[in-house]
Formats: C-alpha cells, structure tokens, sequence
C-alpha cells in the first residue's frame, strides 16, 4: 500500500510552541502519522482514497514542551479519530 500525506494547514492554537517551532511540530505530525499509518492501517471507508475535510480528535496534554512530543501526540490523536 502507498500512503501519501499532504497536510495543508496545522493550527497550534494554545499550545507551548513558538513560531519557528511550528514547522517542527508538522514535520512530527507528519512523519508519526505516517508511521501508524503504515503500522496500523485505515479505516475501510478510506483506504480506496480521498480527502477529510476535519477529524474530530481527543485532547493532548498541552504541558508538553518537545514540538517532537507534541507532534507525536497531535498525530496519535487524529489517528485515533480517523478509525480504523
């Protein structure tokens, strides 16, 4: 299976990240998303392609200061939303 990740905009809205660690917190959203992914597949509804719009997602600890951290968090919580 080919997985192909595009995401056009990430808000950080209330998180401990700064400015110029956004782009770092994107590529850890990205890169772990990908990995459970590929791990742990998709949700049937979705593995013959197409775009979702939003993804309702749990909360994440918010206390975290790593943007790798953070990212890993965001990623596992959208996964989670997408279903499986």
């Amino acid at each position: 299976m080919s997985i192909k990740l595009h995401i056009e905009r990430l808000v950080l809205d209330g998180l401990p990240v700064t400015r110029s660690q956004g782009p770092l917190v994107q590529a850890a959203v990205e890169a772990e998303l990908l990995r459970l992914l590929a791990e742990g597949g998709l949700a049937q509804e979705l593995t013959t392609g197409g775009a979702v719009p939003s993804v309702r997602a749990d909360t994440i600890c918010s206390a975290e200061r790593s943007p790798a951290r953070i990212g890993r968090q965001i990623a596992g919580a959208v996964y989670g939303g997408l279903g499986r």
